[in-house]
Order: C-alpha cells, then structure tokens, then sequence
C-alpha cells in the first residue's frame, strides 16, 4: 500500500519554486502497545471525562483553558483558537543556510522525507537544490504552517531526497545550566584521559542503527507468545454492551503478535561489521550526509 504523503506543496530557493512532498520517516508500528484490562470480565479499560463535584461531563461541555493561579483559569472558545490559527502556507522558503553542525541537537523534533512532486520540472529543481546542499555542506533553513500552527524546519540531502526536520522554538528548550551547575569541576589526570581516549579510538566505528535492538521489545514479544501458547489469553464473555469489540481485538492482536514473531526470524545479535552491501542505507564515518 502506497504511503499518504503529509503534505503538498512547494519548496523555494529564491527564484527556485519547486513541487514537493512531504512523508513522515518514523513509524510507531514496531512498537508493541499494551491494553489495561479489567481481570475479572476481560473488558477494556476505558477513561470517562470527569470534573470534581460534577462527575462525568459532555464533550460538548469541555473547553480548553490556561492557568493563572491555582483553580483560576482563562477560559478559550474554539472560536477563539480557531481565529488565531495559522492558515496552511503551501510554500517553505528556504531563508537561511547554516553548517550542519552548528544546529543544536536538542532542537531537533521530528523528521520527513522530502520527494519531488511527478513531473520533470519539479525533479530538475529538485536535484539542484539537493545537490547544491550536498556539495556546500549546508542545512537549509525556513519555515512552514501546517495544521494550525507554524514550525522551524531545517532541510538537507537523503540519499537520493532530502530530509526536513521540524526544530523547536528557543523558548522550548530548557537551560543546562540548573541541571549542570551542580557537576564539580575536577581536572582529570593526563594518564587516564590518554585511556579513556585510547578505549574510544578502539570502539570507533560507522554509526550503524540496525546494529541495535529493543532487548526489552524482544523479550516482551517472546512473554506475550509464551502466554498465548499457554492459553493465557483472556476473552470478554459480556453480550458486548458497552464494549467495543474488545474480543475481535484480542485476536487481531495476537495475529498482528504472531507475525511480527515469525517476521522477526533468528535472535542472533546484529553486529556492525556488516558490509556497505549488506547495508546499503549506512553513513560514511562522521558524515551528516547520507547517500
């Protein structure tokens, strides 16, 4: 099944206007989530939302609202978010190029592969911009409005596309200075930092991601298949009132657990003295552009 992109629109370098798309390049499918279950009847645990001295409340009741003082809030309408949202720009300009590594990593959020929109001209352009990236060295920087809001993204060259990274605003960034302060300032000998430098120097080697793996992942994959193969499973007896489902869940999830098991094939340890054949997704050392 083809991927949905995030988004569409384009992409500026002065002059330069070019038809883009965005998709996101992470995916929670790889992580396992776990249901809370009343023991006794098997049934889902679901949340109702409760306001003290009132008890459960409409959804239609419920408006958002920013804290003054304790108990003491301001009240905002959805009227009143949506008036200040951000109408969606279809366009990012790239206003700024820096050095790869003068971005702060802390102010990395999230990343999406950038591809050319289907037609000549936009790949053209394209090819160009990533390439001109590539050679120079360089991050792209601007900004883009999506969903209501703005963010600051940063662009480089992926391989055969480019990367765009959402980065958060300064004042989202907590100062080091509270949490550091305390570290007592100690001179190290010379000996052992020739040492410790030795013992890096020794385990310096390409950044491989395969290379590790959730042991904890692992390990809970293999109890829920222990479980269920015990006949460890538990079903939802009611006549379904109130419920969801919850028994077409349980199945489908142990299916969903069944494959992923058999997907997952021998627990040998990966290690990373795999060839660049082998892992043709892998960086050159100490290189921020992967090819």
């Amino acid at each position: 099944m083809a991927m949905r992109a995030y988004w569409k629109g384009h992409l500026r370098l002065s002059l330069v206007n070019i038809g883009i798309e965005l998709y996101t390049a992470t995916s929670s499918s790889g992580r396992i989530s776990l249901r809370q279950i009343h023991k006794p009847s098997g049934q889902r645990i679901h949340y109702q939302k409760i306001a003290d001295g009132v008890g459960p409340v409409d959804t239609d009741d419920i408006v958002k609202g920013f804290e003054l003082a304790k108990d003491e809030y301001v009240l905002l309408e959805p009227e009143d978010l949506d008036e200040i949202k951000l109408e969606s720009r279809r366009t990012i300009d790239l206003v700024q190029f820096v050095n790869a590594c003068e971005i702060d990593p802390r102010y990395f959020e999230k990343p999406y592969y950038v591809v050319p929109a289907e037609d000549e001209v936009a790949a053209e352009g394209f090819t160009v911009i990533r390439e001109a990236l590539r050679q120079s060295k360089m991050v792209g920087l601007g900004q883009m409005a999506v969903r209501g809001r703005d963010y600051v993204v940063a662009i480089r060259p992926c391989g055969k596309g480019l990367l765009l990274e959402t980065l958060r605003f300064a004042e989202e960034i907590r100062s080091s200075d509270s949490v550091f302060d305390d570290i007592p300032d100690l001179e190290p000998e010379q000996e052992m930092l020739d040492l410790a430098e030795e013992l890096i120097e020794r385990k310096a080697a390409p950044f491989e991601a395969g290379a590790f793996e959730s042991q904890y992942t692992e390990a809970l994959r293999d109890l829920i298949e222990e479980k269920r193969e015990a006949g460890a499973v538990s079903r939802d007896e009611s006549d379904g009132v109130g419920s969801s489902g919850g028994r077409g869940n349980i199945v489908d999830l142990m299916e969903a657990l069944k494959k992923s098991v058999e997907k997952g094939g021998s627990k040998k340890r990966k290690t990373s003295n795999r060839s660049a054949s082998q892992n043709p997704n892998r960086t050159r050392p100490h290189d921020p552009w992967p090819t």
